[in-house]
């Protein structure tokens, strides 16, 4: 059951870690780096709906890889 289930869940959770980055805030980008950001400092709270964004990117990031691993495992 669990090898026919771990292509299914990869493929869930990759799809919604993509949905989930594209749907991020786009100010911290490259130009953050390069020091152009525009603002005073480039450090600020992440509050509301992009907190909640960064948490999911992270399960839904450690759930693709946990998936990724297991099913390496299962497959030997």
């Amino acid at each position: 059951m669990l090898p026919k289930l771990l292509p299914v869940i990869q493929i869930v959770s990759s799809m919604l870690l993509i949905i989930v980055v594209l749907l991020q805030n786009r100010e911290g980008g490259a130009s953050g780096i390069l020091g152009g950001d525009g603002v005073g400092g480039s450090f600020y709270t992440k509050r509301g709906l992009e907190k909640g964004l960064l948490y999911t990117t992270v399960i839904l990031a450690v759930v693709f890889v946990g998936s990724a691993v297991a099913s390496f495992f299962v497959g030997k």
